[in-house]
């Protein structure tokens, strides 16, 4: 039989080889997770534009992806201003903790898709949700107007209602074609509106069942694409 002092001996040695192993585990796989997480981050992107491409970014290999970014996309970081900031690439611009900064010095991503019948941008944006945060990746047309694409994503929201921003397919190819400016050309955005579409060029179907996350999103466009506006402006 073992002593008290052998057990605790052989406890706390355990302990510290089984933390050694994990500590070496978690350094090694590392830059595979960081890579797996920037080709998931692409695949987001892409799927915004998905129209344009070959096949659905899902289904893209790693390689794949990675082509594309490098032969057709072209990665801007702009400042709120809408000056284009150098040394830095968008991938590289987390919106997470960008939104924890003064909006004054805040970075924001433009991936600008080069394609065969002309130049799409890619925005991103950021907001809040029933539970969580919430983002997307709005695609425009060289109009600055008009949405070619969009994508979202979500932290916690509720499957099988807020969860369905992305889950469900059918809401993103919801904001296709629609305008984020009237007629007037006042900048009104895309509302996500419950119950009867009363302006089929500014409102798409809200979730039912998801009021808060369908505010949420109406609210993100609102004001995360405004933020563009004067990078938009000395692109014109």
């Amino acid at each position: 039989m073992h002593s008290t002092r052998y057990i605790i001996t052989f406890v706390a040695i355990l302990t510290m080889v089984v933390a050694l192993v994990l500590s070496l585990l978690a350094t090694g796989l590392k830059p595979i997770h960081d890579r797996n997480e920037a080709i998931y981050n692409k695949k987001a992107i892409l799927s915004a534009i998905e129209s344009h491409l070959d096949q659905k970014a899902s289904t893209m290999t790693a390689d794949q992806v990675q082509k594309i970014f490098d032969d057709q996309i072209q990665q801007v970081v702009v400042d709120m201003q809408g000056n284009a900031l150098e040394g830095v690439q968008a991938d590289q611009v987390d919106m997470a903790k960008e939104k924890k900064k003064p909006l004054a010095e805040q970075r924001l991503p433009v991936y600008i898709y080069n394609g065969q019948d002309g130049k799409i941008y890619i925005v991103s944006v950021r907001g809040s949700g029933l539970w969580d945060e919430i983002w997307g990746s709005i695609a425009l047309e060289d109009d600055f107007n008009t949405i070619s694409g969009a994508t979202f994503d979500h932290k916690g929201e509720t499957p099988g209602l807020g969860a369905e921003i992305k889950d469900n397919p059918k809401f993103p190819r919801e904001f296709v074609g629609k305008k984020l400016y009237n007629e007037g050309g006042k900048y009104v955005s895309v509302q996500v509106k419950k119950g009867p579409i009363t302006d089929p060029v500014h409102q798409v179907d809200g979730i039912s069942g998801a009021t808060i996350t369908s505010n949420g999103v109406t609210e993100m466009l609102e004001r995360g694409i405004k933020y563009y506006e004067p990078y938009f402006e000395k692109q014109k």
